[in-house]
């Protein structure tokens, strides 16, 4: 199925693209931009951009890493925060 008209990438595509990735580096962080740059394209109008992303979310290796699950830290709540209050 054809999800980008403007650049003509299909889902068949961003699949291929999410599986080299994966493949290619397991603890990669995968983006929109780096499918499009993976592919040799890029977004032209973003109207496609809600199909993209949810044609990427079904794929079984978007998840992310375990590794760098959980990295986000507390809020920084009563702490100085680049000198200032």
């Amino acid at each position: 199925m054809i999800i980008c008209h403007c650049q003509t990438i299909t889902d068949r595509d961003i699949h291929a693209a999410i599986d080299w990735m994966r493949a290619s580096d397991p603890n990669t962080i995968i983006t929109p931009g780096k499918i499009y740059h993976a592919l040799g394209k890029r977004a032209d109008c973003g109207g496609c951009m809600p199909l993209f992303l949810s044609t990427m979310r079904k794929n079984t290796n978007l998840k992310v890493p375990v590794e760098l699950t959980g990295l986000r830290q507390a809020p920084m709540e009563g702490r100085r925060h680049e000198g200032r209050r």
